[in-house]
């Protein structure tokens, strides 16, 4: 019996055009084991809906686009029997990168038709799913400049990243975590699921998404002028041998700041009060994995 597989696609995910992604699916996709369905999203949460509605009917529900993307169909497939597939088309492609699932569209079809199933971990931060990472801090403050901006990419994200960083201050947190009692300054505050944001940056390099856990990443203040070297750390996954950093691993995580301000799950810009409760959800998620992911 042929599995079905809905295959949802935003048109405007990651600024990269997909008219030729339907095309792609119906050439590359083995048909002898899949049924497709493709459809185009119209606005923003259409993608969830869609989701929602297909998880009862469908095997498999695909998200074609970027971190935005994969938040809103994993939310809606996340606790069901359905599986989530992913063709990235992102900035930073955080999730895909970490389960090895390849950036060409035509390679991560072929990962769908192999149907590698994974059992993954979730997180929600006041009851809001997300499957990467979610912060508050810099990188939060960036991905609401970065929301805003015309042009997508890394480069563009670099270049608000250098700009903004000239005027940021770090702020004080109080953390719980299982329990436990902790008071921070930081300039970044990371709860990772994979080991990385996007763009094989690897905040917290020993991370997974199959622990049980979410690692707490604590990033210090530090002197601009180091601002370079711990950008090169995400990328060489080092940034844990860094002073700077400090991580703690946790089920339940409860962070409280001084006044309300910006957040992210998923990079996706969201805004928060002063209390934010982060848990882990174990297993929430059946994921199609790239052939190369090492658990």
């Amino acid at each position: 019996m042929k599995s079905k597989a809905l295959f949802i696609i935003n048109p405007v995910a990651g600024g990269k055009k997909k008219d030729h992604v339907p095309q792609l699916i119906q050439h590359h996709l083995n048909k002898e084991a899949i049924q497709p369905t493709i459809v185009f999203t119209e606005e923003a949460g259409h993608a969830h809906w869609l989701a929602k509605e297909a998880c009862s009917t469908y095997n498999m529900v695909v998200a074609v686009g970027g971190d935005g993307t994969v938040n809103e169909v994993a939310s809606a497939v996340a606790g069901s029997s359905a599986a989530l597939g992913i063709l990235p088309f992102g900035s930073g492609n955080g999730l895909s990168r970490f389960l090895s699932i390849p950036m060409d569209t035509t390679k991560a079809i072929h990962a769908i038709n192999a149907n590698r199933l994974e059992q993954i971990d979730a997180g929600q931060v006041n009851g809001h799913w997300f499957f990467n990472m979610a912060g508050m801090g810099f990188d939060a403050h960036i991905s609401l400049v970065f929301s805003q901006q015309h042009t997508r990419g890394f480069t563009t994200y670099f270049k608000s990243a250098v700009r903004e960083i000239i005027s940021y201050r770090s702020e004080q947190y109080e953390l719980e975590i299982d329990g436990r009692a902790y008071s921070r300054e930081a300039f970044m505050l990371s709860f990772a699921n994979s080991s990385q944001y996007g763009n094989n940056a690897h905040v917290s390099p020993h991370a997974s998404v199959q622990d049980g856990l979410l690692d707490v990443c604590i990033i210090k203040p530090f002197p601009l002028y180091r601002f370079p070297e711990m950008g090169l750390r995400m990328f060489a996954k080092t940034a844990d041998t860094s002073k700077y950093v400090e991580i703690i691993r946790g089920k339940h995580i409860k962070v409280t700041r001084r006044s309300a301000g910006p957040a992210h799950l998923d990079g996706e810009p969201q805004t928060l009060g002063t209390t934010a409760n982060i848990q882990v959800m174990p297993a929430a998620l059946k994921i199609v994995a790239g052939d190369s992911y090492k658990k």
